[in-house]
């Protein structure tokens, strides 16, 4: 079910505690589209702010740590799939925390991501939590916000033609843990909010007519593409 790009809410019976959360993709080593996420923190204030990928046009990764320091919020970042293995290495060298294949908690929320391109074999990678490991379906439940690169298939995922070209793996796996809440980018044509069964999914990436996504979890979760 693909959900139009305003608010949408979600409530659940577990509480949680309030957060405000400022989500982009797709930088693209633009200080032009850097700025608009400089901007829309001053507007909103948010209490965290997520880089979904793709910081770099193919590098270097001391542009990635130029732009990550220029964030004054608290910030997690991942890799995408263009940008270069010494990318993933300068964000966790900046300001942000590099959650890439790690969990993390954030004001009681648990934050799960997975960097660049999507494995055809996700059973096999392995979340680092502090000082222990765990597998990825293992490490992620209905209460984990899991940050990807690239979009579950058949959600945001839609290129020219109508194609979906999200990851197959990444969709059973959310079908499977039911994560509540996806953010994504990569896919520039098709940013926005899907509702799967138990999860929604959020494409934030930063084009021509958006400027990524403000999500307001408490209870609910409250998201609204930013245009």
């Amino acid at each position: 079910m693909k959900l139009p790009n305003n608010i949408f809410n979600r409530s659940f019976i577990h509480a949680s505690q309030d957060m405000r959360i400022l989500a982009a993709a797709d930088i693209h080593g633009s200080q032009y589209r850097l700025n608009i996420i400089l901007k829309n923190i001053e507007k909103y204030s948010p209490d965290l702010v997520i880089i979904c990928g793709d910081i770099t046009q193919f590098g270097p990764g001391e542009t990635a740590k130029n732009f990550l320091g220029q964030i004054e919020a608290d910030a997690v970042a991942i890799s995408g799939n263009i940008d270069t293995p010494d990318v993933d290495q300068a964000i966790t060298e900046s300001k942000a925390d590099n959650i890439d294949l790690k969990k993390v908690v954030k004001n009681s929320l648990s934050f799960v991501g997975i960097g660049g391109n999507i494995s055809s074999q996700l059973s096999k990678i392995v979340i680092q939590n502090k000082d222990s490991e765990k597998p990825l379906e293992e490490s992620i439940d209905e209460k984990t916000v899991l940050v990807s690169h690239v979009p579950p298939f058949k959600t945001q995922d839609r290129v020219f033609f109508g194609h979906h070209s999200g990851s197959r793996e990444l969709r059973k796996l959310v079908d499977k843990c039911k994560p509540r809440l996806v953010l994504c980018g990569h896919i520039h044509e098709d940013p926005g909010v899907t509702k799967l069964d138990g999860s929604i999914v959020v494409n934030c990436s930063i084009g021509k007519r958006t400027e990524g996504a403000l999500i307001e979890i408490n209870d609910k979760i409250n998201v609204k593409i930013l245009d």
